[in-house]
């Protein structure tokens, strides 16, 4: 179950990728904008803004997240990415970090480009931080006594789970594309107690939580804040730096 006030405790932060992307998308006077994976719907509002004139439809696989956006005033609903079909009048697809939970969403990319008319938009960005030390610790927890026994059999992500900027830019070359792709690493400057946990709370140990008791989760925590503090050590001055990479991809059907 995502967690929509979880989820925004770093609002800030997870808000510059999603811009950074759309500043690279030219259209115009786009009739339809959709948001794929628009979680509470904070940022999908402001496609309304840079283009008032447009349809923006939104789509989450979260009943809570679907139900925050709404909350925002967001048309948005429970739907699934793997069989979403573009209408006619598409003009821009954004998906911001949500295509990596999709491991085939290489599929869905090329399928996307050849049902959009020419000159429609595809704009995507990943995390590509899954080989990351607070990823690492995650995993190496999980593989101990008692945590095992549950999480023996989580698909935690490792290796290749989405691509280098240059083969997605390959990809959508191939698929009729004209391609602008780029990867970058923000360092984070978090702050409060343990930040890098809490951050991963709200992503990528969700998948941990749903496993656990409330007990359990609390004992994992414990044991997991240690090696996330070797891992990212504050600093002096109170603040943690995070350093997360990501990859992006921004897509015209030619």
């Amino acid at each position: 179950m995502w967690n929509p006030d979880v989820y925004l405790a770093f609002a800030d932060q997870r808000a510059r990728p999603f811009f950074d992307l759309l500043s690279r998308v030219s259209a115009e006077k786009p009739r339809r904008v959709v948001d794929l994976g628009c979680g509470p719907g904070n940022l999908t509002v402001s496609l309304a803004q840079r283009w008032p004139g447009a349809v923006v439809e939104a789509l989450d696989s979260s009943p809570e997240m679907v139900e925050s956006a709404r909350e925002r005033g967001v048309d948005a609903h429970v739907g699934d990415v793997r069989t979403w079909t573009p209408r006619p009048d598409t003009d821009v697809v954004l998906s911001n970090a949500t295509l990596h939970w999709v491991p085939e969403h290489a599929d869905l990319l090329v399928r996307w480009a050849g049902q959009l008319a020419a000159d429609s938009w595809i704009a995507m960005q990943v995390p590509g931080n899954f080989d990351a030390p607070s990823h690492a610790a995650v995993r190496q927890l999980a593989s101990l006594e008692p945590w095992v026994k549950s999480l023996h059999d989580m698909p935690f992500r490792i290796g290749k789970v989405v691509d280098t900027a240059a083969g997605y830019a390959d990809l959508l070359t191939d698929a009729g594309c004209t391609v602008d792709a780029w990867e970058t690493t923000y360092i984070h400057e978090l702050t409060g107690e343990h930040p890098v946990l809490e951050w991963l709370t709200g992503t990528a140990l969700r998948p941990v939580t749903s496993r656990l008791t409330d007990d359990e989760w609390r004992r994992f925590r414990e044991q997991l804040i240690p090696l996330l503090d070797q891992a990212y050590p504050s600093r002096p001055d109170g603040t943690t730096l995070f350093p997360f990479r990501r990859v992006f991809v921004v897509a015209q059907v030619r």
